[in-house]
């Protein structure tokens, strides 16, 4: 090897050295530099505990109010999602799979002097046949009775004629006795199920009605049953509080005609209705001469805004709630700037003995986040207790939003360092001098 290669093989090795050395520097600046931050962590969540130890009473006062604002957000978090998961169980009580049809009429004026166009029992079948995934259907016609009641009084009944299906279709709930099935419709027997209010009104009590003779029309009809809806309607639905069902088959010879008013479908999978609504739809109008209307409905709009407005709901009260945290972080920066002016003398002294505006700054704001973090880690137990405490002694099973504790938590956080930023910013800037005169 030449001496010139020799030489620049020597200040390679030395470059490499020199490299390596430079390395392990950097990487003991970084240890100590991390080794640093970790002390000076340590130190100033010492002196934020010795604080708070010094006022005890203080530190609780400041604290209750983050506990009040963390708990009132998870409460209210919660008040909205029972109240949402109650509106929604009353509605699909009704039938949130249901999906009704009925005819309106002609779409003009000229159409009133041609006959009417109503739905038939045809369609029901129809219907059934080239939609795919309905698990009940009934027609329904409408009877107009009255009845004897008590000495020389008379009520108004409502007589519906509905097949065996109805039951499932309206969800409805047959406190005692039974419906009739497919057989009693086949072979069109007069059986008929009342509503409980016209079963006590009558006879007293709901198993007291069942076996009754009842005349629709001067027929007799055995009562078989009685029946209610699953939630209050107020008046809102077909059934009356004097109602009673019959076969349709039986009902129709009432009317005379094959016309029904009503088809209720009902769909194995809610998540089908919105579609099966438009092909019924499209069904029943390609059946149909094109200037007659039909109306083909559901309950998937209902809940959708029945959520929409539960969810108002809640961000009003969550609006409300975060008041309450705002006005405890006003709390918290008022203690915390008279804090403060009561520790001047010892941030002068820190200050002299080498602390830096910055570590000042950091001891002040960490002081304000573990008061904040503290109150809010308080106040989500709490907030969170109330619901788990009705699941463990009532059967009710109260929604538990875990979301909201996460934000009850950040929310609190948060809080705490933009309300303690202004206290630590202050005591930062303090005068070295200035702060070790003061008394």
């Amino acid at each position: 090897m030449s001496p010139e290669e020799l030489k620049l093989e020597e200040q390679k090795a030395l470059e490499h050295a020199h490299h390596s050395a430079l390395e392990r520097i950097r990487s003991f600046e970084q240890t100590l530099e991390s080794a640093t931050k970790t002390m000076l962590f340590s130190e100033i969540a010492k002196l934020a505990v010795d604080s708070f130890r010094s006022s005890k009473v203080r530190f609780a006062l400041t604290a209750l109010g983050m506990v009040i604002g963390t708990a009132s957000l998870i409460l209210v978090v919660t008040i909205g999602l029972t109240g949402k998961q109650y509106i929604l169980n009353q509605i699909q009580a009704i039938g949130s799979n249901m999906i009704l049809a009925y005819y309106e009429g002609g779409s003009n004026s000229s159409f009133s002097t041609i006959q009417k166009d109503e739905l038939t029992e045809d369609d029901v079948r129809v219907v059934r046949q080239e939609v795919p995934d309905i698990v009940a259907a009934s027609p329904m016609v409408e009877l107009h009775d009255r009845i004897s009641v008590g000495e020389g009084k008379q009520r108004d009944l409502l007589v519906l004629g509905v097949s065996s299906e109805y039951r499932i279709v309206r969800n409805l709930l047959i406190p005692s006795g039974r419906f009739f099935d497919d057989e009693e419709s086949m072979t069109r027997t007069k059986v008929a199920a009342i509503t409980v209010q016209l079963a006590r009104r009558l006879y007293g009590s709901e198993d007291a009605a069942v076996g009754q003779i009842i005349k629709i029309s001067n027929l007799p009809f055995t009562i078989i049953g009685t029946f209610k809806e699953r939630v209050e309607t107020f008046g809102q639905s077909e059934i009356a509080e004097d109602t009673i069902l019959i076969p349709y088959t039986v009902a129709k010879y009432f009317t005379g005609t094959a016309a029904v008013k009503q088809i209720f479908f009902s769909m194995g999978d809610a998540a089908e209705v919105p579609k099966a609504t438009e092909e019924i739809h499209k069904v029943l109008q390609s059946r149909h001469r094109p200037q007659s209307v039909y109306h083909v409905d559901n309950l998937t709009q209902l809940l959708s805004v029945a959520a929409q407005t539960a969810n108002a709901l809640t961000v009003v009260l969550l609006l409300i709630a975060t008041v309450t945290l705002v006005v405890s972080g006003v709390g918290i920066m008022n203690i915390m700037l008279a804090n403060v002016r009561s520790r001047i003398r010892e941030i002068g002294i820190r200050k002299a003995v080498g602390a830096t505006r910055q570590e000042i700054r950091l001891q002040f704001l960490t002081e304000a986040v573990f008061i904040s973090l503290t109150g809010g880690l308080l106040g989500t137990l709490i907030g969170l207790s109330v619901p788990f405490s009705v699941r463990f002694f009532t059967e009710y099973r109260i929604p538990v939003s875990g979301l909201s504790a996460i934000i009850a938590i950040v929310v609190a956080s948060g809080v705490g360092i933009i309300f303690g930023t202004v206290p630590a910013t202050r005591a930062a800037q303090l005068d070295t001098v200035e702060a070790l005169r003061y008394e």
